[in-house]
């Protein structure tokens, strides 16, 4: 929420989304007071800021950043107030023909007849708007247009190319300040600049949107697919693995067919139609379908890390945090019904002990069921129900996501934040009656007849590519220890030191340490600078006097040098700092 002030001195508290709404007016105001014959589109808040669409044929330039910039302080300073009024349809089709404004004659003309068609008026300027927008334009105290793109009418690249502006806006000129602060350092944060200097990933031409790991990659990668394997164990589940491709009945079956066929890859086999899992728990249903179960084994928990492709418009792939193929931590759990609470309960405290390994804190939201959905009325209140015992049982504060559970059942989704403030949508608990009647899933009870298993899907780390996406950018590619590709960078002043470097090398592979030798023939402190660069956790600096000695100059990434040990007490110190940070 923001805190403004308005005239006479008394404050009001608004929320962002009406805050930046309201922004994205002010930049239409600009944009048709210093270029008239530009068309106004739409110009939504969204997550961080705001943008408005403009249909016009040329690129805005810096330049014009600028001077709508200017424009906008002087309609701030205007401090004009805003008023809503409504229209009927045809006289709103009128008043927008009249001003030449042929996008919103097309929004009104989609409007369901008798719908109010409401406007909202700053001055000289009005809008086509639903709202709502904060009294006056007079608090829009700071704000930045960030930068502009090419944008299709309506996201459909079979319409019009339109220019977007983007920007951001606050009450005070400290806040915007920080927010700039914020972007500059996420820059140098970005996963896809620091993957390359890492030589974490790649993503090459021929596979637009499906990522290459490479070796220092891979390493990270594996360690936390170790780890994900190493609490599983701990709490009780069986790691499975399901097939990539599976035939289009079984997608009838499931219900993705008719509610995510157009992001799912499909093909023949022997003229039968298969498609690419989109998501895991089809083949897990068959796993558990496998064999008849009795509920005294329940609850079973599954575990998969598996391999996913979902169809993404080429215009949204980002790095790793947008692809077309990643690897789902995913589990499912068959319980009884009276074991849905205990198992949520216990899903959250895993959740909870994986992002506080990392640092992270986290919200959550309750999302409820959306328009596209199946089952009944008396499953989903169950269902929904059931989370919302489970959230209030441990205290946990939650938000309601209206109309965002997924298509077979409502979810607790985790939003964890990074060290620069920012959220991302990771973990998620979804509790299901569907798919168990869809595949007419069975357990024999205590009086040994057939019952139906309740299931819930669960996923911690979200996608492996993305969290790694995420972990870049929160510690900046300096990963602790226990996480980094390479732990241990050994530093041989000369060609000489070598033999003794390799034997060093040889004791921390046998203790399971990540190790590397520069045996480049360059100076030591350019050998330091570039392991640093590398954000190397420790630096072994190897000369006569370390080879006399039987010991390691040691250097810490963190507090650096840290004098001349011996090769045991090093080892020592290190891998107690990787125990202890992974338990």
């Amino acid at each position: 929420m923001f805190k403004i002030k308005l005239d006479g001195g008394k404050t009001m508290e608004v929320d962002e989304k009406t805050f930046w709404h309201t922004s994205s007016h002010i930049l239409a105001q600009a944009v048709k007071r210093l270029y008239p014959d530009i068309k106004l589109t739409i110009g939504p808040a969204i997550e961080n800021g705001f943008y408005y669409d403009f249909d016009t044929e040329e690129p805005f330039t810096p330049q014009m950043l600028e001077n709508l910039e200017n424009e906008m302080k002087k309609i701030v300073k205007e401090d004009y107030k805003i008023e809503r009024f409504t229209l009927p349809r045809k006289e709103a089709i009128a008043f927008m023909e009249e001003k030449n404004e042929p996008y919103k004659v097309e929004l009104i003309e989609e409007l369901p007849e008798g719908e109010e068609i409401s406007f909202y008026r700053q001055g000289e300027f009005t809008d086509l708007c639903a709202g709502p927008h904060i009294p006056s334009t007079g608090p829009v105290k700071a704000f930045k247009l960030l930068s502009s793109s090419g944008a299709y009418w309506r996201g459909n690249e079979k319409n019009k190319m339109l220019q977007r502006i983007y920007g951001i806006s606050f009450p005070k000129a400290s806040e915007l300040e920080e927010y700039l602060n914020m972007l500059e350092e996420a820059k140098k944060r970005d996963h896809k600049k620091l993957g390359k200097e890492l030589e974490l990933f790649m993503i090459a031409p021929e596979g637009p949107g499906f990522p290459f790991f490479l070796p220092k990659g891979m390493a990270l990668r594996n360690v936390l697919e170790d780890f994900w394997r190493k609490i599983h164990v701990k709490n009780g589940y069986q790691e499975i693995k399901t097939p990539m491709m599976l035939n289009e009945e079984l997608w009838h079956r499931s219900g993705h067919w008719d509610h995510y066929k157009e992001n799912m890859y499909t093909t023949q086999i022997d003229e039968v139609d298969f498609a690419l899992k989109p998501m895991n728990c089809p083949g897990g249903m068959l796993v558990y379908k496998n064999k008849m179960h009795s509920y005294k084994e329940l609850p079973i928990r599954m575990g998969e890390l598996g391999l996913v492709h979902r169809h993404e418009k080429s215009g949204e792939l980002n790095g790793l945090f947008r692809v077309r193929c990643f690897t789902q931590d995913d589990a499912h759990i068959f319980c009884l019904p009276e074991q849905i609470e205990s198992e949520i309960i216990n899903l959250m405290h895993l959740i909870n002990e994986v992002y506080s390994l990392f640092g992270f804190t986290y919200t959550v939201e309750l999302s409820t069921r959306p328009e596209d959905s199946m089952g009944s009325d008396e499953d989903w209140n169950l269902a929904e129900g059931a989370l919302k015992k489970a959230l209030e049982k441990e205290n946990m504060a939650y938000k309601i996501n209206e109309g965002d559970g997924a298509f077979y059942g409502p979810k607790i989704d985790f939003h964890i934040k990074d060290c620069l403030g920012r959220e991302w949508q990771c973990g998620t608990i979804q509790l299901d009656f569907q798919m168990p009647e869809r595949f007419d899933l069975h357990y024999i009870g205590e009086d040994g007849e057939k019952h139906r298993p309740v299931m819930l899907h669960r996923v911690i780390f979200g996608s492996i590519e993305r969290f790694i996406g995420i972990l870049i950018e929160h510690f900046a590619g300096a990963f602790p220890t226990w996480l980094s590709p390479v732990q241990v960078k050994i530093l041989p002043i000369a060609d000489s030191h070598l033999e003794y470097a390799n034997r060093v090398k040889e004791q921390l592979l046998e203790e399971g340490i990540r190790v590397e030798i520069d045996e480049r023939n360059e100076k030591i402190g350019y050998k330091i600078r570039e392991a640093q660069l590398q954000k190397i956790p420790y630096m072994l600096v190897i000369g006569d006097k370390e080879v006399e000695a039987n010991k390691v100059g040691v250097r810490s990434r963190k507090d650096g040098d840290q004098g001349a040990v011996s090769i045991t007490d090093f080892i020592n110190k290190i891998k107690t700092e990787i125990e202890n940070f992974v338990k």
